[in-house]
């Protein structure tokens, strides 16, 4: 079975110093940088996801006016109130500098619609829209995809449900994630939920 290394939101906003840093976020770089090689020694593909979104998304706490990480309604789905971050074209949204962009074979933005929050490099939060990475993936018959990247608890975790229901086979790398932990074992129960739904945690 073809496989591929999803890399998810590898982004100097989920890197410490970021607008929405994630704790240690920078440790994965390596991780991934050695999984890419090996994909690409073996003749595998390596592509990432992008969160790209507007300055008005409404997500961002500063657009609904709310306070930062607490919890309400967007377009009718349940939203936390995040700060700005991964805005399209600016520093923020950028790849880590120590990311080895020549390994990476496609890329697939997500959380452009200013309406809805993408977390899932597949769909966004109210599955009313698709990303092209499924097509891509399709056209390419690959049907397993080893997954890590920024959040565990939000970007990685609904990326690994919906290739899942999907129907990939998909294998995630703990050493490769790292998580907001708005709760201290939030990523904790997302590599359980993501192991119940039938991924192989390793």
């Amino acid at each position: 079975m073809k496989r591929a290394l999803l890399l998810i939101d590898l982004q100097n906003d989920f890197c410490p110093g970021g607008a929405l840093a994630v704790t240690d976020g920078d440790a994965t770089i390596a991780v991934a940088n050695r999984l890419a090689q090996a994909f690409r020694q073996r003749g595998e593909a390596v592509i990432a996801s992008q969160d790209w979104h507007p300055a008005n998304h409404g997500s961002f706490a500063s657009v609904a006016g709310e306070q930062p990480n607490t919890q309400g309604k967007l377009n009718g789905l349940p939203q936390i109130w995040w700060p700005d971050h991964c805005v399209s074209h600016t520093e923020g949204a950028q790849f880590h500098p120590q990311l080895d962009r020549s390994l990476i074979d496609a890329v697939f933005h997500k959380g452009e619609d200013a309406t809805v929050d993408s977390y899932s490099a597949f769909f966004d939060n109210g599955h009313r829209r698709k990303t092209a990475l499924d097509e891509w993936l399709t056209q390419r018959g690959i049907r397993s995809l080893l997954i890590i990247g920024l959040a565990t608890d939000y970007c990685v975790k609904f990326s690994v449900l919906d290739a899942l229901a999907l129907g990939y086979q998909v294998e995630v790398l703990r050493e490769g994630c790292r998580g907001v932990n708005l709760h201290p074992d939030d990523s904790e129960q997302a590599f359980a939920a993501m192991a119940a739904a039938g991924a192989l945690i390793n």
